[in-house]
């Protein structure tokens, strides 16, 4: 009885195999909780697609990877002076995005990060002179760009990527390798046709292990079923039932991830509303849980609990038995399953 994740493997892979095909050269990512499908998982699906190569995002990630990943591990988190030190192989590359980090680390394999229009980090062009003198003490791999996902202003991903070339060459820095991220492949081939001596690696993650929307799906075990009648109290808090039904202990709580949401970026006036009209029914102890059953979402009986979730279904639905599997929608940076089934 657990929280699994399925997945439809066959489907899966014929997904990334056409990631890998737009985007040769591609370095897959694997960061966090692997995207929902674990470190150990993506190791051996990229292990199996042939990549040399890695994206992790922190310096903990790759130590955990080093032993079932042999290649190379790019950490996607910027060197800080200071950092806690953690011991990994020669293989493992830096990024780096300050003059200062570039010198503090001597005979490193370093990615140096340029200031994007994410503005998250990045060297600036002003930098650009003293970091002529830096990368002589390190290997350097080459230069990232990390984009944004969209553009409100209109602005073009490729001309922003040929304005960190030209000023690069500018700088008389070496130009062999780009590491990209958010590119379309129609823009990453642009950029290769108008730049040949460079090679453009995207690093890619979402895209490449969750594009594929139908190939993956979660579903919770039903433990218990209740029958209950309206007035019934139940619960933790004794609280009262609306009308007849079933309370449904189903596998999934807040340590799968259940219940948790991250803040999203909503656009347009209906998803708007519909964020309104949810955090209404909150204020009433109305709960949408992510499981499904008979074809609807199903109300949260009560705030979900550390291992399961207790829903309610009324009595003009079918009946849920023990045993039975409701099919939840989760995000899967968030979740962390009991199993995972090839299917």
């Amino acid at each position: 009885m657990a929280l699994t994740l399925y997945v439809d493997t066959a489907r899966w892979r014929a997904h990334q195999k056409s990631v890998l095909d737009q985007f040769p050269g591609i370095v897959p990512v694997c960061k966090g909780n692997g995207y929902g499908f674990g470190h150990g998982r993506l190791a051996d699906e990229v292990t199996r697609f042939g990549s040399e190569i890695i994206a992790v995002g922190t310096t903990y990630e790759a130590a955990r990877m080093k032993d079932s990943f042999g290649g190379d591990l790019l950490v996607l988190t910027p060197f800080r002076r200071g950092e806690e030190p953690v011991p990994l192989p020669d293989r493992v590359i830096r990024s780096v995005s300050s003059v200062d980090g570039v010198h503090a680390l001597v005979g490193a394999r370093v990615v140096i990060e340029c200031m994007s229009s994410m503005k998250r980090h990045g060297v600036s062009e002003a930098d650009l002179g003293r970091l002529h003198a830096a990368i002589d003490d390190v290997r350097l791999e080459g230069f990232a760009l990390h984009l944004p996902l969209d553009r409100m202003d209109g602005s073009d991903a490729v001309e922003e990527v040929i304005a960190w070339m030209d000023r690069l060459r500018n700088a008389r820095l070496p130009l062999h390798t780009m590491f990209v991220s958010h590119l379309k492949a129609e823009e990453l081939a642009r950029l290769q046709q108008q730049f040949p001596q460079t090679r453009f690696r995207a690093r890619i993650g979402t895209r490449l292990w969750l594009g594929d929307h139908e190939a993956t799906q979660y579903r919770g075990s039903v433990l218990d079923v209740t029958q209950v009648v309206k007035g019934d109290r139940f619960g933790y808090r004794q609280q009262k039932t609306a009308s007849d039904g079933w309370l449904v202990v189903v596998a999934g709580g807040t340590s799968h991830g259940v219940g948790l949401e991250a803040p999203k970026a909503l656009h347009g006036m209906m998803p708007r509303a519909k964020g309104v009209a949810r955090a209404g029914l909150a204020t009433v102890n109305r709960n949408l849980s992510p499981f499904v059953w008979a074809g609807k979402q199903r109300w949260f009986a009560e705030p979900p609990h550390m291992q399961v979730s207790i829903l309610f279904v009324p009595s003009d639905a079918q009946e849920p038995r023990v045993g039975d599997e409701l099919v939840a929608h989760l995000r899967h940076t968030t979740t962390q399953f009991d199993r995972l089934v090839d299917h």
